[in-house]
């Protein structure tokens, strides 16, 4: 009655109404941020997903770029390590192929020259790998049916040819008759006589090698030049060694830095990467020696 009489009976309706329309905003206000909220959500996974895609994207055209400028690149159709047994059925098989006169081209090539014309004229637009694999002996045929660039351990002097049937010794391939084999490191010395894979002879010997000095200034120069000293004694060593078994056919393998100094004895020279003991070490040199790398341009 007291409410009626001094109007605020209706103040008290109208509070309630704003009350409930603020309950109601809020209640929109919640609702609207919620949206907002599950739209910055989804734009976020959205953009995530743009990024992955522009990525893939790129990576495809990086991809076909690489696949493009690859088409004009020349590859091997096959590379293989051949094996005794396998390096001599390859031999036979290159042995046995016949023509027509002038219709095998064999090859060296001496990797330190440039690759001569008749190289290049017979291998045409694969003539780039057999300069990539020289040094080695290349063969192929008027036909394109024969193709193939062998590693040599023994190699011949550079020739190219034309004939009627694959130009080849086992002799540069295998081991053949009576030969000598000498492994020569820095520090070691190892000597086989050979007659054909069969060993008939050994002589080795180690030498001792002052380890490297931690210490600069003269003290430096001065180990320096002592382990210079005892490598050119240990050096002098190996070539008595050599003389004195004076071998017609002398295969030095070793350290590439010294046996070079070899090569006046040599009948071939070739880097080996020979570890252990003289007897071990000469065996695994001797296998590396022989090893055969056969591709196909």
């Amino acid at each position: 009655m007291l409410d009626r009489l001094l109007g605020r009976a209706s103040l008290k309706e109208r509070v309630a109404e704003l009350e409930e329309e603020t309950h109601h905003l809020e209640r929109q206000l919640d609702a609207e941020k919620e949206r907002r909220a599950d739209a910055a959500t989804e734009r976020q996974r959205a953009e995530a997903e743009v990024n992955r895609l522009e990525d893939r994207v790129a990576e495809l055209q990086d991809r076909v770029e690489r696949l493009q400028s690859a088409e004009g690149e020349s590859t091997f159709r096959a590379e293989e390590t051949l094996s005794r047994a396998r390096l001599s059925e390859v031999l036979d098989r290159l042995e046995s192929f016949e023509t027509e006169p002038e219709g095998v081209f064999t090859a060296y090539v001496d990797a330190e020259r440039s690759l001569p014309g008749p190289v290049r004229d017979a291998f045409g637009d694969r003539a780039s790998l057999v300069a990539s694999a020289a040094p080695c002996l290349a063969v192929t045929d008027d036909a394109g049916v024969l193709s193939a660039c062998l590693s040599v351990p023994a190699p011949p002097s550079p020739f190219t040819e034309w004939d009627d049937s694959v130009r080849l010794e086992r002799s540069w391939f295998e081991p053949t008759g009576e030969h000598v084999v000498a492994l020569v490191r820095s520090d070691l010395f190892a000597l086989g006589e050979y007659d054909g894979r069969e060993r008939t002879a050994f002589h080795g010997f180690d030498s001792e090698l002052k380890s490297q000095h931690s210490k600069g200034g003269f003290s430096q120069g001065r180990f320096e030049r002592l382990r210079d000293q005892q490598i050119d004694s240990h050096l002098d060593r190996c070539r008595a060694a050599i003389e004195e078994v004076s071998p017609d056919r002398l295969y030095v393998v070793g350290e590439g830095s010294v046996i070079h100094e070899f090569e006046d004895l040599a009948t071939a020279t070739k880097p080996v990467d020979a570890t252990g003991e003289p007897d071990e070490a000469l065996d695994d040199a001797v296998r590396s020696l022989w090893t055969v790398r056969l591709r196909v341009p």
